[in-house]
């Protein structure tokens, strides 16, 4: 699930017009750009072909192959050799992907319907993945159109001019990806074009099609073309789309253009928007062949995955000090707290609980351990319990509150999140610790000792005041430290945690006064 979510992303509009590109038309394609969070876009794995003239290209054998076509191919291509069909969507596996593979193999558009941070946009990105590497183009078309099937009036005049000496270029996958977020100032020009007033000054008539400057949608031709939010958009707006998802052409001030797009249309929403802000028109829904809804990762293990996948902890430390290390038990904890205030009957469930809620409460316990480490003079940064609560003030905008509205929201709304994450610590230490005789830990404090933490006491402080440690080894194997790895920064992870799960399971008194923790009998 994509932590890059709602920003929209699409290929520049090209500054060049229709009539100028007639007349140079056999410039080079722009620089391939990619696509954030889209599959395979960080670079070709392999060259593209040797083609660069139409001739050349059919003699190759090449067939031209409509996009849907080319994704269900692919798709099987995946599923006969046991792979991932759309690799990093994590808690999809039983559930959403094979409704989302059925539509793909039906030919179908489709609709992802779900809550906020459920992974919409990262699902949509990925199926850039099942594309060709390579498709050939027309050098300078703005609609990418196949050379051996050309559908504008400047493709067929080039063909008709240069013959088989037609310039051909190739396209890489993550150029054949265009996004746009539904907003209210959306225009039918955005989304499919316009007549351009300086092409028909120049003298055409308002009839030529090449007048048109074509919108995302046509320029996303052979593509996929996503549409984030679709109930924002406005219901006049979504009428434009009505033709390109049936009869895949365009209409434009008054005359129709022919243009038998080849595209996967892509929307997402969120169920909420159906009574709160808008809705996806009912010719507009009917047109979409599939509905697919998404969910918040079932399993905790899951939700372990995602985070351990999306969280950027390793690239958080500074000069001179080594990525920090985040223990699967505060991992667990932050998981265990997300699905806790996602349950939880004071939250608004109909807003849900994004998965960025979790992977930046990850991020902010590691920058605090980075923090402590930069201070501390620590060798390695090592994320503690103490780090914990720097999660709450940081994540409380992430969630939308039921019943909000008095004085003393605030103040209630952190009393809540704080006693959210005591419960998470509870049940983490409950599921790794149950067995684990810790009462040599705890006759440490018989003799009315007392040991201080903080989020800025160093490991070494804070094992100085426990010496000995009976069955440290057994406490740090249980945690996961393997054996012979230990540091004192994982240990004294490790006997935190033990100390705040002995406090929890009331074998402890805890009194904490600023960013001091004293722990005592």
């Amino acid at each position: 699930m994509h932590t890059d979510g709602d920003r929209a992303w699409a290929p520049e509009s090209s500054a060049i017009g229709l009539g100028e590109r007639s007349r140079e038309g056999l410039r080079s394609r722009r620089p391939r750009r990619t696509v954030p969070g889209v599959t395979d876009a960080a670079g070709p794995t392999t060259p593209s072909p040797a083609a660069t003239t139409l001739g050349e290209l059919r003699a190759s054998g090449a067939t031209p192959r409509p996009v849907k076509a080319e994704i269900r191919a692919n798709l099987l291509a995946r599923l006969g050799r046991g792979e991932p069909s759309l690799p990093g969507m994590v808690g999809f596996e039983d559930t959403v992907l094979p409704e989302v593979e059925r539509a793909l193999i039906a030919g179908h558009d489709l609709v992802l319907l779900g809550e906020r941070g459920q992974g919409k946009t990262r699902l949509i990105r990925t199926l850039v993945g099942l594309l060709d590497e390579w498709t050939p183009v027309l050098t300078g078309s703005e609609l990418n159109e196949h050379p051996l099937a050309p559908i504008s009036v400047w493709a067929h005049r080039q063909i008709a001019e240069h013959g088989d000496a037609t310039p051909v270029g190739w396209l890489h996958r993550s150029e054949r990806f265009g996004e746009k977020l539904a907003t209210p100032d959306t225009s039918v020009g955005d989304l499919i074009g316009d007549v351009d007033p300086i092409k028909v000054a120049e003298g055409r008539t308002l009839g030529d099609p090449e007048t048109v400057h074509y919108g995302l949608v046509p320029r996303t031709n052979r593509g996929i073309f996503s549409v984030n939010e679709l109930p924002d958009l406005a219901e006049r707006i979504q009428v434009a789309l009505l033709n390109v998802l049936e009869e895949r052409d365009i209409q434009i001030r008054g005359y129709r253009v022919r243009l038998p797009l080849d595209l996967l249309l892509v929307a997402s929403a969120n169920p909420e928007d159906y009574t709160n802000r808008g809705r996806i028109i009912t010719p507009l829904k009917d047109r979409f062949g599939a509905e697919v809804r998404t969910h918040y990762p079932i399993e905790l293990a899951d939700e372990i995955r995602l985070l351990h996948q999306e969280a950027q902890t390793s690239a958080l430390g500074g000069d001179g000090l080594t990525a920090p290390l985040v223990p699967e038990h505060l991992v667990e904890i932050v998981a265990r707290f997300t699905r806790l205030v996602r349950e939880s009957t004071h939250v608004d469930q109909r807003s849900g609980v994004s998965a960025r809620f979790a992977i930046a409460g990850l991020e902010t316990v590691a920058a605090s351990a980075v923090r402590r480490a930069a201070i501390a003079g620590e060798t390695r940064p090592v994320a503690r319990v103490v780090d914990l609560p720097s999660v709450v003030p940081a994540s409380r905008g992430k969630v939308e509150f039921a019943d909000s509205g008095s004085d003393n929201d605030d103040d209630r709304e952190l009393e809540i999140l704080d006693h959210l994450l005591r419960q998470a610590t509870a049940q983490t230490f409950r599921a790794r610790c149950a067995g684990l005789d810790l009462t040599g830990l705890q006759e440490h404090f018989t003799g009315g000792e007392t040991v201080e933490s903080g989020e800025l006491v160093s490991a070494p402080a804070l094992l100085g005041q426990l010496g000995t440690i009976p069955k440290l080894a057994e406490l740090l194997g249980r945690l996961g430290v393997p054996e012979g790895e230990h540091s004192a920064e994982q240990a004294a992870a490790a006997v935190e945690f033990a100390l705040e799960g002995l406090y929890l399971t009331r074998r402890l008194a805890k009194d904490t006064d600023g960013g001091r923790t004293i722990y005592g009998a």
